[in-house]
């Protein structure tokens, strides 16, 4: 993969690879901007996390279980969700391909500071790819599941 590193930095790791014939992805985050070679390596489903991620199906939580029997089987407008999709090195809740949208519900442990820093990085750098995030708090899925799907559907294009 080649990866520069842009604005108020030196070049952060250039490989010895050729650079193919296309213009790389440029992702901004802060004050500098990455360009990345997207060809040279798969962005979604990664093989190193696919242990995970069936693990995490396997394990979801009562809020991921409730939405998902709404979102499962083209139930909301004709839309495919996958659920524990990873993008780059990230494994997110649910994701529409036709839409580039990502649903992503919040348990208490997304209230902790440290993890709403975590939290926006990751929103920035996927937001960046062109993806749609789409955060909600888990006790909405319960105490008013219509609000949530005419949230998520109000992020359709």
């Amino acid at each position: 993969m080649l990866f520069k590193k842009h604005g108020f930095g030196r070049v952060k790791h250039k490989s010895n690879q050729t650079q193919v014939n296309h213009k790389p992805l440029k992702i901004y985050f802060h004050n500098f901007s990455y360009s990345i070679d997207v060809k040279m390596k798969p962005i979604h489903n990664r093989n190193y996390l696919e242990d995970k991620r069936k693990a995490l199906r396997k394990d979801l939580t009562s809020a991921e279980a409730t939405l998902w029997n709404h979102l499962k089987q083209k139930q909301l407008e004709g839309r495919k969700f996958r659920r524990q999709h990873s993008i780059l090195n990230y494994i997110v809740d649910f994701y529409c391909p036709k839409e580039k949208l990502i649903i992503e519900l919040d348990g208490g442990y997304h209230l902790r500071f440290e993890q709403q820093l975590k939290d926006y990085e990751r929103d920035e750098v996927l937001n960046n790819l062109g993806f749609t995030i789409f955060r909600i708090e888990n006790k909405f899925i319960f105490e008013d599941l219509d609000y949530v799907l005419n949230g998520i559907k109000a992020c359709f294009k």
